[in-house]
C-alpha cells in the first residue's frame, strides 16, 4: 500500500492534502471535520491589519453617534479601545487546541512594524507554523516593482530574525520575474512558498452601476500556472513548493506533484463538494500510486519537472508557438479560421 505520507516546512504531515486560508478553519467545529476527514493541517483564516483598523474605525464612529447629544454631556460611553488581534488570537487558539493536526497561522499587514508584532502574537498561541500572504495589489502608478519586492523580502527576513516557527510564503504570480522572486524568497530564508494566491476581483452590475464581488471559486484548469512554475522552480531552491489554486480532485494533486509540488492547499474544492471531497482525493492518489507502483511521494515527485524531462521548452512560451504552429487540430472546430 502507497505511503503518503510527507514532510512540509519542517512538519510531519500524514499525507500532502493541506486545507487553505478560509473561513472555513475558524470554528473548531470544523476545524475538528477537517481533520476527521482526512486533512494533513489547516490553515486558520488570515488576520488582515487592514480589517482590524476598518473595526476600530467603525467602533469608534459607534461610539461617538451620541456624543454631545445633551448640553451637558461630553461623551456617552466611556473610553472604549478596539481588542484588536486579541479577538482572532483566541479564536485561533480554540482551534489549536480543537485538533490535532498542525494548525498555520496567516497574516497580512501593512506597515512592517505590524507584521513583526502580530507574527510575535501569533507564535505565542502554540501554532506549527506561519504564512505570510503577501496578498498586495499596487494602486499606485509611480510604485517601483523593485521597491514592492524588496520591501516583502525585508520583512521576510525581519520575521525569520524575531520567530521560531517554519515560515512559509503565499505570493500572487503578478511579479515581473515570479522565478527570480521565488529565489529571493528561498535566500531570505522562507521554508515554503505557495504559489498561488487567488485574488478578489471586482465586477459591475451595469444596471445597478455598482461594485459586485461574486464568489471567487478556482476551476480545475486554474492549476496549470502553479504546475508550471513548480516544474520550473524543482530542485533549483531549498524552499518547498506547495501548489495552490485549483486542486480539485486526485488528478489535480497527482499532476502538480510530478511538476514537483511537496504538497497542496484546497480550498475551492471544500465549498463546492464538501468536506468529504478530501477522502477522495486521497484515495484517488493511493489509487494511481499502487497502479504506478509508487511506494512513496518521492518516488514521483518532480519526475515531470523541467529538471527531469527531455523537452527544454514545455514549460516556456515556446510550447504554445510550437502547438500553433504544428497542430491543425484546435482549428478544426471553427472552418472559418
Amino acid at each position: 500500500m502507497a505511503n503518503i505520507t510527507t514532510k512540509y516546512i519542517g512538519l510531519d504531515l500524514k499525507n500532502p492534502l493541506i486545507v487553505g486560508a478560509s473561513n472555513l478553519t475558524t470554528k473548531p467545529s470544523n476545524a475538528k471535520k477537517l481533520e476527521e476527514a482526512g486533512a494533513a493541517a489547516i490553515v486558520y483564516k488570515s488576520l488582515f491589519e487592514e480589517e482590524l483598523e476598518l473595526d476600530a474605525l467603525k467602533l469608534s464612529q459607534d461610539l461617538d453617534e451620541y456624543d454631545e447629544r445633551h448640553a451637558e454631556m461630553i461623551n456617552l460611553f466611556p473610553s472604549v479601545d478596539h481588542a484588536g488581534p486579541n479577538e482572532y488570537l483566541y479564536e485561533l487558539k480554540e482551534v489549536i487546541n480543537a485538533v490535532n493536526i498542525p494548525v498555520i497561522a496567516s497574516v497580512n499587514a501593512v506597515k512592517k512594524t505590524m507584521w513583526i508584532e502580530y507574527a510575535k502574537k501569533i507564535e505565542e498561541t502554540g501554532v506549527a507554523a506561519l504564512e505570510l500572504n503577501f496578498y498586495y495589489v499596487p494602486s499606485e502608478m509611480d510604485r517601483v516593482p523593485s521597491d514592492i519586492e524588496d520591501e516583502q523580502i525585508e520583512i521576510l527576513e525581519e520575521l525569520k530574525k524575531e520567530i521560531k516557527i517554519p515560515v512559509a510564503v503565499k505570493i500572487s504570480p503578478y511579479y515581473t520575474n515570479t522565478l527570480n522572486f521565488i529565489k529571493k524568497l528561498d535566500e531570505a530564508g522562507a521554508d515554503g512558498i505557495i504559489v498561488f494566491n487567488r485574488l478578489f476581483q471586482p465586477e459591475i452590475n451595469i444596471e445597478t452601476e455598482k461594485n459586485e464581488y461574486p464568489d471567487n471559486f478556482s476551476q480545475s484548469d486554474d492549476k496549470k500556472l502553479s504546475l508550471r512554475f513548480a516544474a520550473l522552480a524543482y530542485d533549483k531552491i531549498d524552499a518547498q513548493i506547495i501548489a495552490s489554486n485549483g486542486i480539485h480532485s486526485g488528478e489535480d494533486l497527482i499532476k502538480v506533484m510530478l511538476a514537483g509540488a511537496d504538497a497542496v492547499q484546497v480550498v475551492s474544492t471544500l465549498y463546492k463538494n464538501g468536506f468529504n471531497v478530501i477522502p477522495k482525493i486521497l484515495d484517488e492518489l493511493s489509487a494511481w500510486m499502487d497502479k504506478k507502483g509508487y511506494k512513496s511521494l518521492d518516488d514521483f515527485k518532480g519526475n515531470m519537472s523541467k529538471k527531469n524531462i527531455k523537452d527544454p521548452y514545455a514549460y516556456r512560451r515556446a510550447q504554445y508557438i510550437d502547438i500553433l504552429l504544428n497542430s491543425e487540430e484546435i482549428f478544426k472546430f471553427n472552418p472559418q479560421h
